[in-house]
């Protein structure tokens, strides 16, 4: 097996915070405040737990609330790390054009080097983006699925299409918005040959008081997890995912081979 990776995955909710002020003086109000302060407190937890490689959802790339500075960008110079950002609408939706939405992504963020990187749109849904990053003994896909049902179905449906033309073992992470519970999951898992690594079934939103397990970490049955753990940090209406996991040795599979 190769050495350890350390996967942290987090829907950062463009860094807005969360709690009942964020919705006063009106529902949502906090999603036009301004982020910097919160996402400071993220950068921090994410400096505490040194992970290879971050997963974030629900990214600001540079509107005012951000100061126009994009989030992705900003915490991965402040580590030291490579980012890889993409807005997460399709390449021909109205929300590229439309201020603040236009500024709205996802993005991983890693220190490890990165061998090919393709952004996927689905076909249904306004949230479209799927980003798969390579790396030496491993695919990772970030989703985030769509708040209808019935999109999330043909979404994953998309998805597994994608992994015909992948060799290596994967894991597929992100914000399924899996409301109906793992049962939306079944016939997908099964048909990619994925596994759950939260085996507990630890819920991960709201934050507050966790009770969905709406952000997934699945992976390749060669794919060793070592340590699973939902954190309970309130930064966001999200918990976020700590994963650690091994891979095989590609390298000295293929050398067993000739």
């Amino acid at each position: 097996m190769n050495a350890r990776v350390k996967f942290l995955l987090y829907n950062i909710r463009y860094g807005t915070g969360t709690g009942m002020t964020y919705h006063l003086p009106v529902p949502f109000t906090g999603y036009f405040r301004p982020s910097q302060r919160n996402t400071e407190r993220i950068l921090s937890f994410i400096k505490a737990e040194k992970p290879d490689i971050i997963g974030l959802i629900e990214v600001d790339e540079g509107s005012y609330r951000s100061k126009r500075i994009n989030q992705a960008q900003w915490i991965a110079q402040e580590l030291g790390y490579e980012h890889v950002y993409e807005s997460k609408y399709g390449e021909s939706s109205l929300a590229r054009r439309v201020p603040v939405l236009n500024r709205q992504g996802n993005a991983f963020i890693t220190n490890r080097n990165i061998e090919a990187r393709q952004f996927h749109f689905f076909k249904k849904g306004v949230k479209k983006l799927v980003i798969e990053l390579e790396f030496d003994s491993f695919v990772v896909f970030l989703v985030h699925l769509s708040l209808a049902y019935h999109h999330r179905q043909r979404q994953l449906t998309d998805l597994h299409s994608l992994f015909a033309s992948v060799k290596k073992p994967m894991i597929v992470a992100g914000d399924f918005n899996a409301f109906w519970g793992m049962e939306e999951l079944k016939l997908f898992m099964a048909a990619g040959n994925l596994m759950n690594a939260n085996i507990k079934g630890e819920p991960t939103f709201p934050s507050f008081a966790p009770r969905s397990q709406l952000d997934f970490v699945l992976h390749s049955p060669d794919i060793k997890i070592h340590r699973f753990s939902v954190r309970r940090v309130k930064y966001s209406d999200h918990c976020p995912i700590v994963c650690e996991f091994e891979t095989p040795d590609i390298k000295a599979q293929n050398k067993g081979k000739r």
